[in-house]
């Protein structure tokens, strides 16, 4: 009898898994579940498509007759309700219950709401999907001023289709820089400066109190908690996401701010595990617990996932993760973990180029890289090595930094 393998999403992660399983169980049943209403597309490139410089076409990944050709099942705009570890089975919106042998969690999350007043007005839009993208482009393309809030990664993608569509929108941030806890102001100056080319005007210390909605229920504009009015009939939110572990919580399985995996992609149930945005998976660079979105490390680690659900066990997810912004003249590169660490260095190596990397116990833990990227082989090569570069920080600002700049490494480095 074949092993039954069910897979909650059909984002990169899960698909990524259905594609290794099939590859390496043959006679495997596989059955992949799904919300969405449409078959794997490329997240990445749905923001030039809102951008109008895509057109739909080349943005989906997955047709339905691969699943057909795969011999997978596909269950499209199928919610589940419940999953019953103790008789290792799934339950959907429509009653039907799907048993397994091994279950994969790829079930991502959904865009944070700010909690505000009329912030689900017409008008408010929160970008996420492919169906996000079609509505945020028909959108833009008949606004004339826009308002974003969000100073994050996701944020900036609204900012850059305001910018594409020729749409003055203000930027509307708590902080005093886009990106604050990757990015000091010197940084974040460059991207500030890239905005404003493009009719984007940052406005820091800010935020929305509330929107205001015309007699139609359209948004008209956003008032920050300062009482400053920004007149809009477009605008954009990205705070963040909520992870989607509510169909979990009444199981066994653990859950922190997302689903909590080992090195593994296995949960704390033998026969679960979790792969993608909703895991908070042992990162064994970082040695403790991370989270990560980007689209490189949720494909790795539905990869991962499947290998140790046919194996039980016998990969470890040891990945460097990278995301590239590519809205500007200049290239855009954060790896790793930037946000974290305990120590920083940070410079300007040219004319609009500059770069920060941040240490942990006086290794390398992430980054960001601005205008040059030469460097991100050697800095992630650093990462994977854990090598203590704490003594020499101020080489890793060389222009064209290379590993060779260092000294070498101690004997007891390299046995580390």
């Amino acid at each position: 009898m074949s092993d039954s393998y069910v897979i909650v999403g059909d984002g990169i992660a899960g698909a990524s898994a259905a594609e290794t399983l099939r590859q390496e169980a043959p006679d495997a049943d596989i059955t992949v579940v799904t919300d969405e209403g449409e078959t794997l597309y490329n997240r990445i490139l749905i923001k030039e498509y809102a951008k109008g410089k895509l057109p739909e076409a080349p943005i989906s990944i997955h047709d339905e007759s691969w699943y057909d050709d795969h011999d997978v099942d596909l269950r499209l705009d199928t919610l589940v309700v419940d999953i019953d570890v103790e008789n290792d089975a799934i339950r959907t919106h429509d009653g039907e219950t799907l048993a397994y042998d091994t279950l994969l969690l790829a079930i991502g999350g959904t865009p944070q709401q700010l909690p505000v007043e009329n912030a689900d007005a017409d008008g408010v839009h929160h970008f996420w999907t492919f169906q996000d993208a079609r509505r945020i482009k028909e959108s833009v393309e008949d606004a004339d001023r826009g308002v974003v809030v969000g100073a994050g990664l996701l944020g900036i993608d609204f900012a850059a289709i305001c910018g594409a569509q020729d749409v003055e929108a203000k930027y509307l941030m708590r902080g005093d820089c886009w990106w604050r806890y990757a990015l000091s102001e010197e940084g974040a100056e460059v991207m500030h400066e890239a905005m404003r080319e493009r009719g984007v005007d940052p406005v820091f210390g800010s935020g929305v109190d509330h929107f205001e909605v015309d007699d139609d229920g359209h948004v008209e504009a956003a008032v920050d908690p300062n009482g400053d009015r920004y007149e809009c009939d477009f605008a954009g939110v990205a705070i963040g996401l909520d992870f989607n572990v509510e169909i979990v919580e009444e199981t066994p399985i653990e859950t922190d701010e997302g689903v909590v995996v080992d090195e593994y992609m296995r949960t704390n149930v033998d026969n679960v595990f979790a792969a993608g945005d909703v895991t908070q998976f042992h990162d064994v660079i970082l040695g403790e617990r991370a989270q990560n979105g980007a689209w490189g490390s949720a494909k790795e680690q539905g990869t991962i996932a499947a290998r140790n659900m046919i194996e039980h066990g016998s990969e470890r997810f040891e990945w460097v993760s990278s995301y590239s912004i590519t809205h500007f003249d200049f290239p855009f590169l954060s790896f790793g973990h930037p946000t974290l660490g305990d120590d920083s260095v940070e410079a300007t190596t040219a004319e609009g180029e500059w770069r920060r990397v941040a240490l942990k116990d006086g290794r390398v833990v992430g980054g960001v890289l601005i205008g040059d990227l030469t460097p991100q082989s050697a800095f992630k090569r650093l990462m994977r090595e854990q090598r203590d570069v704490g003594d020499q920080r101020e080489r890793l600002m060389k222009p064209g930094f290379a590993v060779d700049d260092l000294a070498p490494a101690t004997e007891q480095q390299r046995r580390n």
